[in-house]
């Protein structure tokens, strides 16, 4: 009659398991702490890098085909650090929160 019960998995041991897969996450918070910290680090460099060269291109560029006393180079290398900036912080505070 209820053929359907048959095909779902059981309730409590889907619980208990993604119960027991935290509970041996946060045993392991401390070992995997140094990781965590080289990896944000490398995320965070990064998330900042990639904004500043591409921008710094863009100013180079600008430069090179128009005249004129703004220098490009230097106001789209600042805008660059400043949106990587806050991509980091973005990816540094979603990080935060998950924890």
């Amino acid at each position: 009659m209820n053929d359907t019960n048959k095909n779902e998995p059981d309730l409590g041991k889907e619980v208990g398991k993604k119960e027991s897969r935290k509970i041996q996450g946060r045993k392991n918070k401390k070992k995997e702490s140094v990781w965590f910290g080289l990896g944000m680090f490398g995320l965070v460099g990064w998330s900042v890098a990639i904004p500043t060269i591409i921008f710094t291109v863009i100013g180079v560029w600008l430069d090179s085909i128009t005249e004129g006393q703004i220098s490009w180079t230097i106001t789209f290398l600042f805008l660059g650090v400043i949106l990587g900036c806050l991509n980091a912080w973005r990816w540094v505070k979603k990080e935060s929160r998950n924890e």
